[in-house]
């Protein structure tokens, strides 16, 4: 008869698991064990939070639960904020950690802690196998629950004890129903079509949810056939093409940006697959006096800023389709003086030869290397702010960036994630020094696995985007500086490569080069964030142009 553990990993096996990222531990052996028969990869990780941001990297990119998987007590605890950056930002994820035998965890026990309620605040599904047979109601049911919208988290704790013991044959995995979108109301869309047809200048919020959803061809022929411009959310860059001349780029900033305009003048804003988390409404609607068309998946969470005047719920994509086929194209004043604004804000810096180097010379660079479907994961800091504001793409998931949860750390081991689902593509992680160091040591394990990636430090000795904070709430700063090490040589100390830009023209040539090199290279770029403060006094005195 097979182990609990056995049939867990079967249960994996059937659930379409490809891989699972983590650190073997000794209350976690068993599972380990059967791994060793099963046609999962395993990923050997050097610390459990770059498994669990791996995890969430491969759900955001693939739809599909992410997997990792640790020991008990530090191992699990150490999985928790990649865990937390997953469900916030609403990937699905699959975490497994090992626990204690079932005959001590009722007593104080060495590396015992509940982790069921330790990881319930950040999952939509915290669970404890106790007894064998129940391994593939589990199992499905953290699958089902992690991807089903809006997708998150699922964990999973395996006493030792349990993952030991025989279970009968006649317990296998479960067949797996596939989720159904559900189909919007024909009134709904009727209502919203109405709303629409009324408004004197409408504008969409396009949110994360298209990108889960896989609406962004929906929602470019719903912005074409309405005349409505779109604004996208940081997470849900590319859903409309850059180059669509009804893209107004990205809002986040919680300074009033030039995208902003656009929602200074709208009286309907309609949101589509937005997650409040991305950006929160009382930025764009601090007055509360705007119509809202919410179409999304689930109902709206509540709150006073955002209550919507027609809620359309279920499949986006029948949803955007279903008011396109009621309303005729909207006569909407031209938005080319605003887009124009925008455009000429991305190309002023593209020459300037200013060093260390200006972010938007550095995006600019990036820009020219990287082809529309190669993909740069951006880590959390000031860069992160240009990234969203300046970094134009044509197509989802190429620009990812972490924004509910927005955890620093994640960009390296996402983009080992991101290269293991896309291989064929160029993968770009864009960190800042300090986001860098907290997973550096991953840098060990893509050339283990021989997964090539270039990875771009904006070096600047400083904890950046609070010391922006900091200067612009208080005109001063304090304890964010910080001493780095030789980024050429540490990366060299690994096997990688690394090279260091000292001077503007080359970081074009030197990207170049990092690519074809084709193994993991680090590049370290110094930049000039003194452009931070520049840009909250300019946003500060703006005066929009429509």
């Amino acid at each position: 008869m097979p182990t609990a553990a056995q049939l867990f990993v079967k249960c994996l096996e059937n659930e379409g698991v490809e891989y699972i990222f983590g650190i073997p531990g000794e209350e976690i052996l068993d599972v380990i064990n059967a791994l060793l028969d099963s046609p999962i990869r395993f990923i050997t990780v050097r610390h459990e939070q770059a498994a669990a941001f791996m995890a969430d990297m491969y759900g955001r990119l693939t739809g599909r639960p992410g997997v990792c998987l640790s020991t008990l007590g530090p191992g699990a605890t150490n999985l928790l904020t990649g865990f937390a950056d997953a469900n916030m930002d609403h990937a699905p994820i699959v975490a497994l950690a090992g626990q204690g035998a079932t005959i001590r965890m009722h007593k104080e026990s060495h590396q015992v802690v509940d982790l069921v309620n330790l990881f319930a605040p950040v999952s939509k599904y915290s669970v404890a196998i106790l007894e064998p047979e129940i391994v593939p109601e589990v199992v499905r049911k953290a699958f089902k629950v992690a991807q089903a919208e809006k997708p998150g988290g699922s964990f999973i704790s395996f006493p030792e004890n349990i993952a030991a013991m025989t279970v009968a044959d006649v317990y296998r995995p479960l067949k797996i129903q596939d989720l159904q979108p559900t189909q919007p109301a024909p009134h709904k869309i009727e209502q919203a079509a109405q709303v629409v047809a009324a408004a004197r200048f409408p504008i969409i919020l396009a949110g994360n949810g298209v990108v889960r959803g896989q609406a962004s061809p929906a929602l470019v022929h719903f912005a074409e056939k309405l005349g409505v411009p779109v604004a996208t959310t940081f997470m849900a860059k590319g859903t409309m093409p850059f180059s669509h001349p009804l893209c107004l780029g990205a809002i986040g900033l919680q300074a009033h940006d030039l995208v902003a305009c656009g929602f200074d003048r709208a009286d309907v804003v309609i949101c589509v697959g937005f997650d409040m988390v991305e950006y929160h409404p009382y930025l764009w609607h601090p007055q509360g006096e705007k119509k809202i068309i919410h179409i999304d998946h689930i109902s709206a969470e509540v709150d006073a800023h955002y209550i919507p005047e027609v809620s359309v719920i279920g499949d986006i994509a029948e949803s955007l389709k279903g008011i396109a086929r009621l309303v005729s194209r909207h006569p909407i004043r031209s938005i080319s003086v605003l887009r124009a604004h925008i455009i000429k804000e991305l190309s002023d810096f593209s020459e300037d030869d200013n060093f260390p180097l200006k972010p938007q010379r550095i995006l600019s660079d990036t820009r020219k290397v990287l082809k529309n479907d190669d993909i740069l994961v951006s880590d959390v800091g000031a860069h992160k702010m240009w990234i969203a504001r300046l970094f134009p793409c044509e197509s989802p998931n190429t620009c990812v960036i972490s924004n509910g949860f927005a955890a620093m750390g994640i960009g390296l081991p996402g983009a080992i994630a991101a290269k293991l689902v896309y291989p064929q593509r160029r993968v770009l992680a864009v960190t800042g020094d300090a986001g860098f160091m907290m997973n550096s040591q991953e840098i060990e394990t893509a050339l283990r696995y021989n997964i090539p990636l270039v990875v771009m430090i904006w070096n600047d000795s400083c904890y950046g985007l609070i010391k922006w904070h900091q200067d612009r709430r208080f005109g001063r700063s304090g304890y964010v500086d910080i001493s780095n090490p030789d980024f050429v040589r540490y990366a060299e100390s690994f096997g990688a490569k690394g090279y260091r830009v000292q001077k503007a023209a080359e970081l074009l040539p030197v990207l170049t080069q990092a690519f074809a090199d084709n193994t993991v290279v680090v590049v370290d770029v110094p930049v000039d964030y003194s452009e931070n403060m520049k840009l909250t006094q300019k946003l500060g005195h703006l005066v929009c142009p429509i």
